[in-house]
């Protein structure tokens, strides 16, 4: 099982942040996080960078389910979505597969709630 969903779209990097935000949206999910990868390199280690975000993205509903299920599962949230920018200017976004990063938790419960989680990502990224 992989631990991701991608998908390259050619638009503009700073539109496709834009395309992803409203596609999480429609599925329920606000971006609690927007970590911009390369201005942190750039800042930290004066390293540059392609352009690369990480977008943690939460469906408030279903995190509230998750976390009465199992406690320690905020280790685990948000879920992250990725926007880079790749060679000839093409544009990957990919997210986290939930369902895929919760497998070795036993609970049958949590595991219903990933399995939602993943086909609203899966959706969201479809959608682009």
């Amino acid at each position: 099982m992989g631990y991701h969903f991608s998908k390259t779209v050619d638009i503009p990097f700073d539109q496709a942040i834009v395309r992803v935000t409203d596609a999480l949206k429609a599925e329920g999910f606000g971006v609690l996080t927007d970590i911009d990868v390369a201005s942190t390199m750039k800042a930290k280690l004066g390293a540059d960078f392609r352009p690369y975000r990480i977008l943690g993205a939460c469906n408030p509903k279903l995190a509230y389910r998750a976390l009465e299920l199992e406690d320690k599962i905020g280790t685990m949230l948000p879920c992250n979505v990725i926007v880079q920018e790749r060679v000839g200017g093409r544009v990957e976004v990919s997210a986290v597969d939930p369902a895929a990063s919760m497998q070795a938790i036993d609970n049958p419960g949590l595991a219903e709630v990933a399995g939602e989680v993943q086909d609203k990502l899966k959706h969201v990224i479809e959608s682009l």
